[in-house]
């Protein structure tokens, strides 16, 4: 009698196993992420740095994991600004400014590293969906006092600029799976990284299809006279250009007098 109650409750219980396990299946995948440091500090002498940002894959398919069907996006985006590129041109023998393009809300900076070359994870029309990748199609003008053809022309000069001086700049496998679904990323932070809030932000694909994201904050901050110059720059404008001035006269007024001729 026991053991016929036993197996009426087993075969009662084994629909809900079956359902959990059911459910557990169809929960869609989740990041988490950190960073080695949630605080770059700028010195003087700040030669530029790198940020292993580390995370892990919720709910993953074990299937997929095995097969290398999950790439990961990660990048670090600056703060954002309106950004205007001029245009020179030569007019009676003089080089000037002639035509400019402002392009709004741009970020100052962008590090990113992911599994694979970018356009291998997905199609062009996903990453533009969800704005991941360099931000060369997201560029768009705010004011331009040219010909609309040329926009095209001003975007790739931007875009060139931005990593010519490494302020844009990406590493194809700089992400890296550790375990089955751990992985980090190593984020390089160029020597004239802006100052202020950046974004970090880690982006999941599942065979080529946008799945998740997860963002985190991290600060750069100015450390010792950098500090002190860019508070007084920013904050004090005027008594700042004064003590430029007198500071210039100070210097040339020194030189002088150190390399005078009696």
């Amino acid at each position: 009698m026991r053991l016929a109650v036993a197996l009426l409750v087993l075969l009662s219980a084994a629909p809900a196993w079956a359902q959990t396990d059911l459910d557990r299946s169809q929960q869609p995948e989740i990041i988490n992420i950190g960073v080695s440091s949630k605080e770059i500090a700028i010195a003087p002498d700040f030669a530029g740095t790198d940020v292993t940002v580390f995370g892990a894959i919720d709910h993953a398919d074990p299937e997929i994991l095995r097969s290398g069907g999950y790439d990961l996006v990660v990048s670090l985006e600056g703060p954002r600004d309106f950004i205007t590129v001029r245009k020179k041109e030569r007019v009676a023998g003089v080089w000037v400014n002639r035509h400019s393009v402002t392009f709004e809300y741009m970020p100052e900076s962008f590090s990113m590293a992911s599994t694979r070359a970018i356009d291998a994870i997905a199609k062009p029309t996903e990453l533009f969906t969800f704005n991941v990748g360099l931000p060369r199609v997201k560029i768009v003008p705010s004011t331009f006092s040219g010909r609309a053809a040329e926009v095209t022309e001003y975007r790739d000069a931007f875009m060139a600029l931005k990593q010519r001086i490494k302020l844009y700049q990406s590493n194809s496998g700089g992400v890296t799976f550790i375990s089955s679904s751990l992985f980090q990323a190593n984020i390089h932070i160029p020597a004239d990284i802006p100052n202020g809030t950046h974004t970090i932000r880690a982006v999941l694909f599942r065979k080529g299809v946008f799945v998740a994201e997860k963002q985190l904050q991290l600060e750069v901050v100015k450390t010792g006279i950098e500090e002190a110059i860019t508070f007084a720059a920013t904050e004090r404008p005027l008594l700042y250009g004064v003590f430029a001035v007198l500071l210039a006269v100070l210097t040339g007024w020194g030189a002088s007098l150190i390399f005078r001729k009696d």
